[in-house]
């Protein structure tokens, strides 16, 4: 796999022959009435799996028939299971389009497919993108979509080529396609809750898994079943996991962005090598232009309260935004009451009726954006500073690896509040 900073030298290079292309793609981006879709998996772990049964769920007529991973138990597994699933009669991956390796996104793409999922460990997300879109492949892209400032740039650039190729980039930030949340953001853009004064964010929950070294395992290959807790490959937890409440919010702010954060951070309880450089809680004051602050707040610790949702404060009340519960409280009360969809579900519904219409959805804007909010307030809470947007929309902080191979790589230092530097 090359380096993602030479693979951006490399694409400069071939803007002419992209363009040169546009017409042949535009022609055959658009699958008509019963033509075979053809999809594949980038990603096998338990999001993967769980994003092709969705995909293969999505349209009456399209197959999984190619599969990538940088482990071949993990590709193993995710077989097994899909072929134990309700989607299994979609599945014809035979041992030929089953690849392994760093390697294997490119291979995924050369095999034919029509729509690739991308949803291997954020690191990887940009360059596959750009790949995907350079490939015209219509695109599902889990949530987050970069782990650095120079990878949110690259996502925001392949979005833009998406459009121009007619192609769709469809985001795993999945609440915005949930009914009960559209219904509650659209009533407080219609001004139920009154002139917005403030938002909260919160994301409080346990700890998730950890896979003991092996003995013969490298560095790499410890880091990269440990994505996870690895900054260069999850961007931290507060960018994988809290980032789906930070969307909602830039959603309820329609779409605009805060102008600069500050917070503190650090690992209190999950302190041992195993959980890589990661913190296990960071809280961060966003200052939008207009004076609006958004408390955002995560925390991944055992034995403790667990809250995910988004509230809003409002000039005529309240409005709580989260799957537990969606209402808006002021001088009378109002609550999602009908079922809600499943937006996993629904996310790729809508992906694939889009192809078939031809009417691509682009979703690369905020999904980028969203990200990059993010990975602000990691900014904020590595260095105990004050970041503005645009130092962190210019950073110049890449942490992309020396080399893509199973061998030593160093252990990410914890980043420490007044030591650690803005780049």
């Amino acid at each position: 796999m090359p380096s993602r900073r030479r693979f951006l030298k490399q694409s400069a290079a071939a803007v002419s022959s992209v363009m040169a292309a546009n017409l042949r793609i535009a022609r055959s981006a658009h699958v008509a009435g019963s033509d075979l879709l053809r999809v594949g998996l980038i990603g096998c772990g338990g999001r993967g799996t769980g994003a092709a049964v969705q995909a293969l769920s999505a349209d009456p007529n399209c197959k999984l028939v190619a599969m990538g991973d940088a482990f071949e138990d993990r590709l193993s597994l995710s077989l097994e299971q899909l072929q134990k699933s309700e989607a299994a009669s979609k599945v014809d991956v035979p041992k030929e389009r089953q690849f392994v390796g760093f390697g294997a996104y490119r291979q995924v793409l050369e095999s034919g497919v029509d729509v690739v999922l991308l949803c291997e460990p954020p690191h990887f997300r940009p360059s596959h993108l750009r790949a995907a879109i350079d490939a015209g492949k219509h695109v599902f892209a889990e949530k987050p979509v970069a782990v650095d400032s120079p990878g949110v740039r690259s996502v925001l650039e392949s979005c833009e080529l998406a459009k121009k190729k007619n192609l769709s980039v469809v985001s795993g930030l999945c609440l915005r396609y949930s009914y009960g949340f559209q219904e509650t953001v659209r009533r407080i853009h219609d001004g139920e809750a009154g002139e917005i004064r403030a938002l909260q964010a919160n994301d409080y929950r346990g700890g998730i898994w950890v896979k003991p070294r092996q003995p013969g395992w490298t560095d790499m290959e410890w880091q990269l079943r440990n994505w996870y807790y690895f900054t260069w490959l999850s961007g931290d937890f507060n960018v994988e996991q809290h980032v789906h409440y930070l969307d909602v919010c830039t959603w309820i702010m329609k779409n605009e962005y805060p102008a600069r954060a500050a917070g503190m951070g650090g690992r209190q309880v999950r302190t041992g090598a195993e959980y890589g450089n990661i913190y296990d809680h960071h809280s961060v004051v966003y200052e939008y232009a207009n004076g609006v602050k958004l408390f955002s707040n995560c925390r991944q610790q055992q034995g403790c309260h667990n809250d995910m949702s988004c509230l809003v404060l409002g000039s005529k009340g309240t409005a709580l935004v989260a799957e537990r519960r969606l209402s808006i409280s002021t001088s009378t009360e109002w609550q999602y009451t009908e079922k809600d969809n499943n937006f996993y579900q629904t996310e790729h519904d809508e992906l694939f009726r889009g192809i078939r219409e031809g009417k691509p959805i682009n979703n690369g804007e905020y999904m980028a954006r969203s990200t990059l909010l993010a990975i602000m307030g990691r900014m904020a809470t590595y260095t105990g500073q004050l970041i503005t947007w645009e130092q962190a929309m210019n950073s110049k902080e890449d942490l992309t690896p020396p080399k893509y191979e199973w061998g030593p790589i160093p252990t990410p230092s914890v980043a420490i509040p007044g030591v650690t530097k803005f780049a």
